[in-house]
């Protein structure tokens, strides 16, 4: 999730600093190159690639299903499409710690798939001009395409938005934004797959002439700096903001995921994304991670840090009923999540960033 551009560029700013910074050792003598190399390698196609696969195939499911839609539209119809569009989701949330690379820089398809909130004034615009609604036209205001467009047609501002609301014109919409949706989850996937972009070599090369990270030391702390990223955002952003937005009260328009109430699931997902990186594991695949190279020094951090990402998962979770009703009435719940969420982030910060860097 970005609300814009320039949160991007200010990851890849740091990105860049860090990698120009670097000062590691030489990988050839370096008695943990092996290891580090299996991490990096493992972590690039097991958890990165495999997550924007997954995406991808996903996001291809949820366009099949509303290019199936058919007007009036019938509930059954509208049902399918809410779930498909809830298991699009997940991989994609489970992406935000790697916002690094083709995502962020040369493809810059974060904003395609995931501006909020939704420019409605945009959107209402777009549909009475009259003119032919495709993926083409969508594609000059992030405010109206992606994740969010969809979830504001298909659940409404109130969530619960019936089938018979949705016309003919939404329906020439949503068919557009799917398809603009899919276009831009299978250009991330094709910019990291080994038989096209291949981004993730730079990775499984760090060091190497060939990767644009000059060490093996500079690829693990971009690992470390979108772990640190992505908890600091839920906990300062998605949760702060919808949370005391308003003056120090509930702010429910700030929240993300509010017409379909996923923010939850959004926010836990979040942290599973710091997991998949740190174990190095995602659906069922799995092998080496960051916890493979904190491990073999420190078991105190490793421990600290596996207890840390279950506890924000799990105070996430605890969140009683919806995150929009949670704001204003379990106020205690969200801010013990969001201490949970910045208890990690600030491990992270304070013990593993430091650990990498010292490598």
């Amino acid at each position: 999730m970005k609300k814009n551009i320039f949160n991007l560029g200010l990851i890849a700013m740091t990105s860049l600093t860090l990698l120009n910074c670097s000062d590691n050792k030489s990988e050839a003598t370096d008695p943990n190159a092996a290891l580090k190399t299996e991490v990096l390698a493992n972590v690039s196609n097991t958890v990165i690639v495999s997550t924007y696969n997954e995406l991808n195939n996903k996001a291809i499911a949820l366009k099949t299903v509303i290019d199936g839609l058919t007007f009036p539209v019938s509930e059954a119809q509208l049902t399918a499409v809410k779930t498909a569009w809830q298991a699009t989701r997940s991989p994609w949330e489970q992406s935000e710690s790697f916002l690094y690379g083709p995502v962020g820089i040369e493809e810059v398809v974060d904003p395609a798939i995931d501006s909020w909130p939704v420019d409605v004034a945009a959107i209402d615009v777009i549909k009475a001009n009259g003119a032919p609604i495709t993926a083409n036209s969508l594609a000059t205001n992030d405010d109206a395409r992606g994740f969010h467009t969809i979830e504001y047609f298909v659940w409404g501002i109130g969530g619960n938005k019936a089938a018979s609301a949705i016309d003919a014109r939404e329906v020439e919409f949503l068919k557009a934004a799917v398809a603009d949706l899919q276009s831009n989850t299978q250009k991330l996937y094709n910019a990291w797959k080994s038989n096209d972009g291949n981004y993730a070599i730079n990775f499984i090369n760090a060091g190497q002439s060939s990767s644009v990270y000059p060490s093996q030391k500079s690829a693990l702390e971009e690992f470390t700096q979108g772990m640190v990223g992505i908890a600091t955002e839920v906990a300062t952003g998605k949760i702060e903001e919808p949370l005391n937005g308003n003056a120090g009260s509930a702010k429910p328009e700030a929240e993300e995921s509010r017409f379909s109430n996923n923010s939850k699931s959004d926010f836990a997902n979040n942290i599973r994304s710091i997991q998949n990186i740190y174990l190095g594991d995602f659906n069922g695949g799995s092998g080496k991670g960051l916890s493979d190279i904190v491990a073999l020094t420190n078991s105190t951090l490793d421990a600290s840090i596996k207890t840390k990402i279950a506890d924000a998962i799990a105070a996430i979770e605890a969140i009683p009923e919806t995150f929009t009703i949670a704001i204003t009435s379990h106020r205690p719940e969200v801010q013990n999540a969001q201490t949970k969420v910045n208890e990690l982030k600030t491990l992270l910060e304070s013990q593993l960033i430091p650990f990498i860097t010292n490598l």
